[in-house]
């Protein structure tokens, strides 16, 4: 799983830090939400998934981990040509 988190989406709820401290923190100066890991250890993911449920702004993404030796960009389909 991969992480992502919205700085200008986040309201400051702090529910994620709460949920998942080893994922998140908090701005000391605005109260934003800081991505302390893009990649949770496997006895967060659980967590990070209810972080991403509890946060009312939806300034929290997740996606899988793009496995090794594969590509995170999609490739494009060839067109057949007549």
């Amino acid at each position: 799983m991969r992480v992502g988190v919205d700085r200008d989406r986040c309201c400051g709820a702090g529910n994620c830090v709460v949920t998942a401290p080893e994922v998140f923190d908090q701005d000391d100066e605005d109260g934003l939400v800081l991505l302390r890991r893009t990649e949770p250890p496997a006895d967060a993911v659980d967590r990070v998934r209810l972080a991403v449920e509890l946060c009312p702004a939806g300034a929290i993404s997740v996606a899988p981990r793009p496995e090794p030796g594969h590509s995170s960009t999609p490739v494009p389909e060839a067109s057949a040509t007549p």
